[in-house]
């Protein structure tokens, strides 16, 4: 599937001055490229959605990010948005380092989604197991997100990463 979305990437590129490089991930919602500013030192990863839906939950959830100027939450770096194309359901983000919290698409904002609590009981086992002993730090990153209302449900250890 990302052979859909190269093309937009590369477009995205070609009209903000960027050159492609190595890819940072990609996953059920899209790609994430590391692109390079033609006039700028700093690199930005450019993020190329597959459907509306996510796209537009990450770029709200960016937006109301910039829009209470958080970068970190609870010491966790979070990429701050620095463009979007709504056509090619593009975002350009500053890349961040460990510990960060990643990924947007799967967010809902200001509305907790109404699962069964039993839905609700599997994914955090689930999430329980994955990070172990890190899930109570994680438990506090997802509140302090929910203070600002963004509801995170895709979470990973790879999107909410520590230090080591």
């Amino acid at each position: 599937m990302n052979e859909i979305l190269i093309p937009n990437a590369r477009l995205y590129a070609a009209r903000h001055q960027l050159e492609l490089a190595e890819t940072l991930g990609s996953g059920k919602d899209g790609i994430v490229l590391v692109a390079k500013h033609k006039a700028k030192p700093a690199d930005v990863a450019i993020k190329v959605l597959r459907f509306d839906d996510p796209y537009l939950r990450e770029k709200q959830a960016y937006q109301r990010l910039a829009t209470m100027a958080v970068n970190k939450v609870l010491g966790f770096n979070v990429p701050q948005l620095v463009g979007s194309d709504d056509a090619l359901q593009v975002l350009e983000m500053t890349i961040v380092k460990r510990p960060f919290v990643l990924d947007f698409a799967g967010a809902y904002l200001d509305v907790r989604p109404d699962f069964p609590a039993d839905v609700w009981a599997d994914w955090e086992a689930e999430k329980r197991e994955q990070f172990e002993g890190r899930w109570p730090r994680v438990e506090k990153v997802l509140i302090a997100f929910e203070e600002m209302g963004i509801y995170l449900l895709d979470v990973s250890p790879s999107n909410i990463a520590f230090l080591d």
